[in-house]
């Protein structure tokens, strides 16, 4: 039996390609039932709920992430496998609880991307319509369309719907832009400029006045403010923040190796002997 149900794909053919993935995904959710089998299962499988599963789903993702940023394609198709069988074993707990199934979690992201991409889809899904559209276009679309999602689950207020489990870093960003669309946003680069410089000195007054809970609200909003500024710029801030993690942590192991290989621990050197060896390990990444 065919893993999901078709009812968008009217007026498409089932390729070879949909046939294979539908034989390849009853093969996962089969093994996933397995696992899940009061009698025969795995006993740990079994312990399972919504609320166990979710913190290795998280991490699967940031491990999805990460094989990314490496660009190793095989690390990246291990980890996108990790990601779809925590999707399966979630809609097999539901499952077990009669609220829904793999299929129904399939047609509903598939109804969902169809209503999303009008400028791709017909009304009933059959076809691809006209005129072409930039792409400025279809993201105004597709927050509008949303939007009218939102309406329809009863979400009165602006920031409804931004999950509070995500990263601050992603979690602030999607905050301001719902903030944005209310017009509560600065017009211009200069304000962002300000409102940055302005955090800062709060921050710093704090410091001076060794105001321990203040400081830690002030760095919130420096934090927060960087953010933004990021936002304006264009620049996703969970995204910059990993690569420049990833940028400091290739750097600091190379100073490490460096330093072990003439038997020098880098505990054992001093700040101005450190801030050599960075700069040395910057200009030779920087020349490669």
């Amino acid at each position: 039996m065919a893993l999901w149900r078709r009812p968008w794909r009217a007026g498409f053919g089932v390729t070879d390609t949909a046939r294979d993935i539908d034989a390849s995904l009853s093969a996962l959710v089969d093994i996933m039932a397995r696992l899940r089998d009061p009698e025969r299962g795995c006993p740990w499988d079994l312990k399972q709920d919504f609320h166990t599963i979710v913190p290795h789903t998280l991490e699967e993702a940031y491990e999805l992430a990460d094989a990314v940023e490496s660009g190793e394609t095989a690390e990246i198709k291990d980890e996108l496998g990790d990601v779809l069988f925590q999707v399966v074993f979630l809609a097999q707990i539901a499952a077990e609880r009669h609220l829904f199934d793999i299929n129904d979690v399939v047609e509903g992201i598939c109804t969902k991307l169809v209503r999303r991409h009008p400028h791709v889809f017909s009304a009933d899904g059959s076809e691809a319509i006209g005129p072409e559209i930039s792409e400025v276009e279809v993201k105004e679309n597709w927050e509008q369309i949303k939007n009218k999602e939102r309406q329809g689950k009863q979400q009165s207020g602006f920031l409804d719907g931004v999950p509070i489990a995500l990263p601050g870093l992603v979690r602030a960003q999607k905050l301001q832009k719902r903030a944005a669309r209310a017009g509560f946003d600065w017009t211009d680069m200069a304000g962002v400029w300000a409102k940055l410089d302005e955090e800062l000195a709060e921050l710093r007054e704090a410091i001076a006045n060794r105001d321990v809970p203040a400081i830690e609200s002030e760095m919130g909003d420096v934090l927060f403010a960087a953010v933004n500024l990021a936002r304006h710029l264009d620049v996703d801030a969970e995204t910059a923040t990993r690569r420049t993690a990833a940028r400091f942590e290739e750097r600091f192991r190379l100073m490490e190796r460096e330093a072990l290989s003439e038997g020098m621990p880098l505990e054992n050197e001093s700040l101005d002997q450190l801030e050599k060896r960075w700069q040395r390990v910057k200009r030779s990444l920087a020349s490669d």
